[in-house]
């Protein structure tokens, strides 16, 4: 039977197992062996990572053909208006590709929140403000680059969701099992 662990990943984190010279792995939060990520988060960013001991499992949530929807949480330099918002709803237009229209609308700063260290950058005179971000696909700093080209540049980044599974209870750096049937 497949298991599936949520892991709340805090920020400068590498999502691998395997250590690399200053940084904290999934090997410091995850002590069961047989566990493999499904998809990625960079250093930078933090939240929710599913991992399983399952590789067709694996391959199932990370699969961009299965397309399970990733929510993030995106704290942004200024403050987006519609016609940012729209953009982003519709595609972008990257280096080489053209997003997939993705949900976006402007959230207020999530009360379940947590401090992160090191605190993100504060400039008295540029506010921010946040995003909530919807995709159906996940390419390597994917909503950095979208949020970049629409003038808005991320600040912080928490992928608050993967298809049904949550963020909902786990503070940074831990784990449980979920109690859903994992996606198959």
């Amino acid at each position: 039977m497949s298991r599936l662990i949520l892991f709340n990943k805090p920020y400068g984190v590498i999502c691998q197992f395997t250590p690399e010279a200053g940084y904290k792995s999934l090997k410091d939060f995850t002590p069961l062996p047989g566990f493999y990520s499904a998809g990625r988060l960079d250093a930078d960013s933090e939240g929710l990572v599913l991992l399983t001991d399952d590789g067709k499992l694996q391959n199932r949530i990370s699969n961009p053909e299965h397309k399970l929807p990733k929510t993030y949480w995106v704290q942004v330099e200024g403050l987006p208006d519609e016609v940012a918002l729209d953009k982003l709803r519709r595609g972008v237009i990257l280096r080489d590709f053209k997003t997939m229209p993705a949900q976006a609308r402007l959230l207020d700063e999530p009360g379940s929140l947590w401090p992160r260290t090191p605190p993100v950058r504060f400039r008295k005179n540029i506010p921010t403000s946040w995003i909530e971000l919807t995709l159906m696909e996940g390419k390597n700093r994917q909503v950095r680059h979208m949020t970049a080209a629409v003038s808005f540049p991320t600040l912080r980044l928490i992928r608050q969701a993967i298809g049904a599974y949550s963020l909902h209870g786990l503070a940074p750096g831990e784990w449980r099992f979920s109690n859903m049937q994992p996606p198959l």
